[in-house]
């Protein structure tokens, strides 16, 4: 029986596909390139299309014997989510309404959700809690929250399990540099920082340096993507083993700078990469940081990677010999 994977040739869902066909799981991928690379996607069976359209989801579905799905197709730029939120909502939600009525007509009863810590809004505790209080501050946690409470009533009524990964920053390469980070426009620090180091951006800004943190600049919890990934095959053998639904964090449980980041990145490049402070970001927390406690006792998930230096090193090592990304 075959994984299906939306959204899986973009950044996290690229990576996940490599892990699952490194333990040799049978995947079928949908993505419509929208956002995603094709030249990222290393195996399976491929599908280009939306899953909103009907008879696409009809020919997945029926062409291929799917056990569980892993759902990374949306949206997640939050700026953009707060100016358009309606596409966000039409993208991240009708389109996941469609895929689990589409799930439930087909009798497959497994989905590892891909959610966001902007699920959570402003921090009530740090490091954050599974339990902690769900007050996003911006359309895209909105629609993120919104599939989380969909999910559990779909739960209820059909019996569609599912796990919730609700991530932080996730960062870095796959470590044979095959594939990488590769957004347009890029909205993420490392990879900004990076091509500043690369000559594509002349500079790199720091976003308010007069936080409450011991440098005075926001701090972030970074996990590796293949970390990441990682994750998510344990959240499919949870799945297979035990029919509970449930909702995980996933970072690293320590936080870093934005300076801390830029400085790092100037040390595995030996590149001088130009900072200049600008104005804070509204709504920008100044520290951000995950409990992955749960996730590391109920799943014995164990970041390989967690170090940011290393991090950072994978990132470099896909920037350096992929300079203009995927090239599509």
């Amino acid at each position: 029986m075959a994984i299906l994977v939306t959204g899986g040739a973009g950044y996290i869902g690229s990576h996940t596909v490599a892990e699952l066909l490194d333990v040799s799981e049978e995947v079928v991928i949908i993505d419509n390139l929208s956002k995603g690379h094709k030249k990222a996607v290393l195996g399976g069976k491929f599908y280009e299309g939306d899953i909103r359209d009907d008879d696409f989801l009809d020919k997945v579905f029926k062409e291929n014997d799917i056990e569980a799905v892993i759902h990374f197709a949306a949206f997640s730029l939050v700026g953009e989510s707060v100016q358009d939120p309606l596409k966000y909502y039409n993208n991240n939600v009708v389109l996941t309404l469609k895929l689990l009525t589409k799930m439930k007509d087909c009798g497959v009863k497994k989905l590892v959700f891909s959610s966001t810590a902007a699920t959570y809004g402003e921090p009530e505790n740090i490091p954050i809690l599974e339990t902690d209080r769900t007050l996003p501050t911006n359309p895209y946690g909105e629609t993120k929250l919104a599939v989380e409470k969909a999910l559990k009533w779909a739960d209820k009524a059909y019996g569609i399990k599912y796990i919730s990964l609700r991530y932080f920053n996730a960062a870095g390469a796959h470590i044979s540099g095959k594939i990488g980070e590769d957004h347009n426009p890029e909205s993420h620090l490392i990879p900004i920082v990076l091509q500043a180091a690369l000559g594509k951006r002349s500079e790199v800004s720091i976003f308010g340096e007069d936080y409450d943190t011991p440098d005075g600049s926001c701090i972030r919890d970074y996990i590796h993507v293949t970390d990441l990934a990682q994750a998510h095959i344990l959240a499919l053998e949870k799945l297979r083993n035990n029919d509970e639904s449930c909702i995980y964090n996933l970072g690293n449980g320590q936080g870093f700078s934005v300076k801390e980041v830029i400085s790092i990145a100037r040390e595995v490049t030996g590149v001088n990469i130009k900072a200049v402070t600008s104005e804070r970001r509204p709504g920008d927390p100044a520290v951000l940081v995950a409990s992955s406690e749960k996730i590391r006792k109920e799943l014995n998930w164990q970041p390989k990677y967690g170090e940011l230096h290393k991090i950072i090193e994978t990132a470099w090592n896909w920037h350096k010999n992929n300079p203009d990304g995927f090239g599509d």
